[in-house]
């Protein structure tokens, strides 16, 4: 049944009910994004399982399969806020806005936080790849090459920078409100 929910989700993400205005590029990209994240669950289960006897397989495979998925979610979302920020922007820089009347202040407001909080998301991907990757097995790009405290202050950048966007957001939505 979860299987179920998570082609539902990634179908939902393809149609874009509420993402009308983005382009079809970063619609897909949402799709293979939320089509990795939706494997890597049952993957990691299935590992942690192994871990704990329930399950009589390697769990070394699956530990790698969910790490790669994990790693290439955070690749497509990397490639979709790059993309985004690039259309942003050009937005703000189209030549149509000078020639024309400039984008209203509040217009151009409300772009400018969009591409801070896609800058974030990057950082915060950036910093969560970094860790995927030396959690793949040694031979893989830098995999377990990064010392402890380097692990660690890369899950706290990304957290830090995640939370600080969750405050911002909820701080906007009160001030936006009614």
């Amino acid at each position: 049944m979860a299987a179920l929910d998570g082609l539902a989700s990634a179908l939902e993400s393809y149609r874009g009910r509420d993402r009308l205005e983005e382009d079809t590029f970063v619609r897909w990209v949402s799709v293979l994004g939320n089509a990795a994240d939706q494997l890597y669950y049952p993957c990691e289960h299935v590992a942690w399982a192994a871990d704990a006897k329930v399950l009589r397989v390697d769990s070394a495979r699956w530990w790698t399969l969910s790490t790669a998925l994990w790693g290439l979610s955070l690749l497509l979302g990397i490639v979709r806020s790059l993309w985004t920020v690039l259309k942003l922007r050009q937005q703000l820089r189209s030549p149509a806005a000078a020639f024309t009347s400039r984008l209203p202040r509040s217009k151009r407001r409300a772009v400018e936080a969009q591409i801070q909080s896609e800058v974030l998301t990057l950082l915060s991907n950036l910093a969560d790849l970094a860790n995927a990757v030396h959690w793949l097995p040694p031979g893989v790009l830098w995999a377990g090459c990064f010392p402890p405290w380097l692990v660690g202050l890369m899950g706290t950048v990304s957290s830090l920078l995640s939370v600080y966007q969750a405050a911002h957001a909820s701080s906007q939505a009160v001030a936006t409100s009614p």
